[in-house]
């Protein structure tokens, strides 16, 4: 047990000097040992779709709106968030807004991933070491290395993970930290205006870890066919403001909103092994907004949670 000035201190000192490869691994390894695990027996196209957060570019919840996408789309998703650090609303805070019962058991979050094909794992439930952090991270209120193994410790151990990053740097930290942590397939992005997404506004740059190998590369939403869109498009002040952008790209309005999530869903969809590339998955995504099949995933959700939780 550390006194918040303490642990303020160190988790600023480790920001300061620059986290290594080998100090996040070893974080990582540390906070799974002692996480809350949730057990899903089939792992195959189990993925995360998550950001480190700290970016600060205050956008709708991105990353949110795609699970519901990449699940219609025949992904598995156990997502792993939290609540806002930097930003005007992290995933807890969007889901909560639209109805969702956050603090479900592991039982019960194993079950809506095989009834629904998503899962939310409150990251406080799961990690106690993050219980006592979340207050000095909250005051601190910049990213910490938290923000960084947040992504790495997801507690039902997807094998597959699409994550986000806000430093150009930690594309090829995160992508080989995956490596060393035995993840199978994993795509970490960070869009060049800054976007710990796969931008509509800037080249993206890519580490991806397939096959045991890493390899990095850069996307353009123009290798994708999707026009490129300034992020301020995309911005939002409350939780309230980002459901009512999810909503509308659940409802298959057409704009910069929905490109961008079918853009990351497609990603994540590639990350899950559903589709055999971003592009491929992009299609995938398309068609299961439009169809309907992404919102209806939502619905279930909710639904679901609220009956397990009674």
């Amino acid at each position: 047990e550390l006194s918040p000035v303490m642990m303020a201190a160190l988790i600023t000192g480790l920001r300061v000097k620059k986290e290594t490869i080998g100090e996040i691994t070893a974080a990582a390894e540390v906070m799974r040992e002692f996480s809350t695990k949730v057990h899903i027996a089939d792992k195959k196209h189990l993925v995360d779709i998550v950001g480190t957060g700290g970016d600060g570019s205050h956008t709708f919840n991105i990353s949110t709106c795609a699970m519901f996408v990449a699940a219609a789309a025949g992904a598995k998703v156990s997502k792993h968030g939290g609540r806002s650090v930097s930003s005007k609303s992290g995933s807890a805070d969007v889901l909560e807004s639209l109805g969702l019962n956050i603090n479900l058991s592991p039982e019960a979050i194993a079950r809506c991933v095989q009834e629904v094909g998503i899962g939310f794992m409150f990251a406080p439930n799961h990690h106690p070491a993050m219980k006592n952090v979340a207050p000095v991270r909250k005051e601190l209120g910049v990213r910490t290395i938290f923000n960084i193994l947040g992504p790495l410790t997801n507690p039902a151990g997807a094998p597959n993970i699409l994550m986000g990053v806000f430093h150009p740097d930690l594309v090829g930290i995160q992508v080989r930290a995956l490596q060393r942590l035995g993840a199978e397939h994993a795509v970490v992005v960070y869009g060049r205006d800054g976007m710990d997404e796969i931008s509509l506004g800037a080249a993206t740059m890519v580490g991806e870890l397939k096959d045991g190998q890493v390899s990095e590369y850069e996307v353009h939403p123009e290798d994708f066919g999707l026009p490129m869109a300034s992020n301020r498009t995309l911005k939002v002040e409350t939780a309230e403001q980002s459901k009512a952008m999810l909503m509308s790209v659940l409802d298959n309005q057409p704009g910069a909103a929905r490109d961008i999530v079918m853009l990351n869903a497609g990603a994540a969809l590639y990350a899950a092994n559903v589709a055999d590339s971003i592009k491929a998955g992009i299609e995938k995504a398309r068609a299961a907004i439009e169809s309907g099949a992404a919102k209806a995933r939502l619905v279930h959700l909710i639904a679901l949670s609220r009956q397990l939780a009674a």
